[in-house]
């Protein structure tokens, strides 16, 4: 059977490392780049705040090219669409994601790739967070928090592995897969990593961002990350 060629839409966490495990064990998918998306004035990935050489490190390390988008400040790229119609020239027909359960995310990449023909793939879709905690939790796959939302999560959180245990103190608000954007992690050894990731936290630190909800609201919500470093 002929393979389909596939970007897998990397964003080193947990999510996304056991959603590019099920597609590489996967026979139907020939995964040929993880793309990664970088503010390009600080080189570090949206939310999870890691550096594009820990994602290098990464893509390094399960042996997969990795292609950085590199966005302005406001979260922008006019290069996207470049980047999209080159996959399309090589064949690629497939662009995957490790979302979970938000309609109105899915629904925008779907948005902005069928048009150029190519399809969504979301290998966790419809899973309840205790199944998809489950599976990660099943592959071996090592990762440590490295950003929480500092009014579900205190500061003492970032640096600690995933583990059922470390879940389970979670308070009853938080989703168990941090899907609502309590936290972020980064993987790092277990199952699709050849070698393990060497990183270190060197501080951390409380960042805040200012939102507008869907209802118009204005919101400033704070965050605990980690600094890391190689």
């Amino acid at each position: 059977m002929v393979k389909k060629k596939a970007v897998f839409n990397w964003s080193g966490g947990k999510d996304s490392a056991l959603a590019l495990s099920m597609v590489l064990n996967d026979d139907a998918f020939e995964v040929v780049a993880l793309l990664t998306t970088v503010y390009a004035a600080t080189s570090k990935s949206l939310m999870h705040g890691i550096p594009l050489e820990l994602l290098t490190r990464q893509a390094e390390s399960i042996g997969i090219p990795l292609q950085p988008v590199y966005l302005d400040t406001d979260g922008r790229s006019d290069r996207m669409e470049a980047i999209v119609m080159k996959y399309k020239e090589q064949g690629v027909t497939h662009f995957v994601f490790g979302d979970i359960f938000l309609e109105d995310i899915k629904a925008y990449r779907e948005s902005k790739l069928h048009p150029y023909g190519i399809e969504v793939v979301e290998p966790l879709w419809g899973k309840t967070s205790e199944e998809v905690m489950k599976a990660f939790f099943a592959t071996g796959i090592r990762s440590t928090i490295v950003v929480t939302q500092a009014d579900k999560l205190d500061e003492t959180y970032i640096g600690k592995d995933l583990s059922p245990a470390l879940i389970e103190s979670f308070p009853e608000d938080v989703d168990l897969c941090g899907e609502n954007g309590e936290y972020h992690t980064f993987s790092y050894a277990g199952a699709l990593f050849k070698t393990p990731v060497a990183h270190t936290i060197r501080d951390v630190v409380k960042l805040s961002y200012d939102l507008q909800l869907d209802t118009g609201e204005k919101r400033t919500i704070d965050y605990w990350q980690a600094v890391m470093v190689l």
